[in-house]
């Protein structure tokens, strides 16, 4: 799967500008060494594309080997979505308390 990620954003026919990692929780403990990674490989091929990441984790609360993935990215769009707090009129997140960090 990296490497067919790594072909697409490398492919010039395919105005890709970056990588988004979400769904399943990017840095839940389970995924989190596939994604560390996957975002190493991105950084060192494919520099000049973006990383966005979604997670349900907080920026605040993140443990030191999930902070070494959001160190490699752009931008973090953190928070857990609640139903509640649903705003269409949002850009780049669904609820309210969700907050994007630029990172890069």
């Amino acid at each position: 799967m990296e490497d067919r990620v790594i072909a697409d954003l490398n492919d010039s026919r395919i105005r890709r500008q970056g990588l988004s990692l979400s769904g399943g929780d990017p840095l839940h403990p389970q995924n989190l060494s596939a994604i560390l990674q996957l975002v190493k490989r991105v950084r060192q091929e494919c520099d000049s594309k973006d990383i966005w990441l979604w997670t349900g984790y907080r920026l605040d609360e993140l443990t030191e080997e999930q902070q070494q993935v959001v160190n490699l990215i752009n931008v973090l769009v953190d928070g857990k979505f609640v139903q509640d707090l649903k705003d269409p009129a949002l850009i780049w997140r669904g609820s309210g308390n969700q907050v994007i960090h630029y990172l890069r």
